[in-house]
């Protein structure tokens, strides 16, 4: 089976359609949504829809700290970010918040755990920026494999037998073996706010019969993407950030 993995979409029409629709030519037979299905993007009806449609047809999907602030006004974040929500918030309908609210913070499949987050303490939506992180994430859990987002950079932490964390830099369709003895986590970086000095919608594809990864990254309209943001008059520096990819 084929895995298709995309986090933190954020109200991203454009990036999103465009990666399912690459992860669908590459024979992916599932998804998962690691959450921040909303924020920052122009379109989340559209985008929150789509994966009401996906989790009806037996995709997973878990919440991110900006699913979790539409029904959670008092969650902090920074100006940019609250003005989004907020919006987000108002023109969402209640099917879509609720769905949003009902959304599991975390997902245990197989061997495989699914979180927004580092997977100690999911609800706490702690960044998994360097190898302490990864090693919090290690002894707070037990699974073999993890995949993570919310940090919109992808990485790869691997966990010896020893107990030493070790990095990996993702390579764009390298085939990465994530096998045992070692433990993972992978952080699939950002399909609709990518973080990592490129532009491109970020996400990955797990094989489970090979026990590889291969991270994805994928060109999409970013004018297009500007634009909506720019209709829903959110501030200007949300839609040119996607050029940047930062």
């Amino acid at each position: 089976m084929k895995i298709a993995i995309l986090s933190d979409i954020h109200g991203n029409r454009q990036a999103f359609e465009t990666v399912l629709a690459d992860a669908r030519a590459r024979g992916a037979d599932r998804f998962v949504i690691l959450g921040d299905i909303v924020g920052y993007g122009g379109d989340p009806t559209w985008c929150v829809e789509t994966c009401m449609d996906m989790v009806a047809e037996g995709a997973i999907a878990v919440r991110g700290n900006h699913d979790q602030a539409i029904s959670d006004p008092s969650y902090a974040m920074n100006a940019s970010a609250g003005i989004a929500i907020d919006w987000t918030r108002i023109t969402l309908e209640p099917r879509h918040r609720d769905f949003l609210a009902r959304l599991p913070v975390s997902v245990t499949d197989e061997d495989r755990l699914y979180v927004h987050a580092e997977g100690s303490a999911p609800a706490r939506f702690t960044y998994v920026n360097d190898r302490s992180d990864a090693d919090a994430h290690f002894k707070g859990c037990s699974a073999r494999l993890s995949f993570c987002g919310h940090v919109h950079a992808p990485a790869l932490y691997g966990l010896g037998l020893g107990g030493k964390v070790t990095t990996f830099v993702p390579t764009s369709d390298i085939g990465i073996p994530v096998g045992p003895p070692r433990r993972w986590l992978a952080v699939v970086g950002s399909v609709g706010q990518p973080r990592d000095g490129n532009p491109a919608a970020a996400w990955a594809l797990y094989d489970t019969g090979a026990c590889e990864l291969s991270f994805r990254w994928t060109a999409y309209d970013i004018d297009g993407a500007a634009t909506a943001i720019r209709a829903a008059s959110l501030p200007e520096g949300l839609a040119q950030r996607l050029y940047r990819g930062r």
